[in-house]
């Protein structure tokens, strides 16, 4: 059984910081790719960063400069350092790990999904 369990979030004031974290369990970890997803009420999903396995990184461009992901593989975890937070940061953070393997001669996606962690930005 999958589990990806976030944590971190909460209430704090503009130009405050946050790390979320994110625990796996149930995957081998060091293999997936991880990534950290938010959605605002009202609004898509958004990719926020996402760290592969072999450690590379991408952000979007509303969070780079602010935002850092990182991965521990020795703790099954994944962090995103959260500076200089804005009020328009304010969503529900949600933690993904995901990695495609050939399964019966054909591609296939292994896609996981946290339950989210709320993170309020606000004076």
């Amino acid at each position: 059984q999958v589990q990806l369990i976030e944590s971190g979030g909460g209430l704090v004031q503009p130009g405050g910081s946050l790390r979320l974290s994110c625990a796996a369990s149930g995957i081998i970890f060091s293999i997936y790719h991880m990534g950290w997803y938010r959605q605002a009420p009202g609004k898509q999903r958004e990719l926020v960063a996402v760290i592969t396995s072999s450690g590379g990184t991408n952000y979007a461009d509303s969070v780079k400069g602010r935002f850092t992901i990182s991965r521990d593989n020795a703790k099954n975890t994944v962090y995103l350092q959260m500076n200089n937070l804005k009020p328009e940061d304010t969503a529900v953070y949600y933690c993904n790990a995901n990695k495609w393997a050939v399964v019966s001669g054909a591609p296939m996606k292994y896609d996981y999904w946290g339950q989210g962690t709320q993170v309020t930005v606000s004076s």
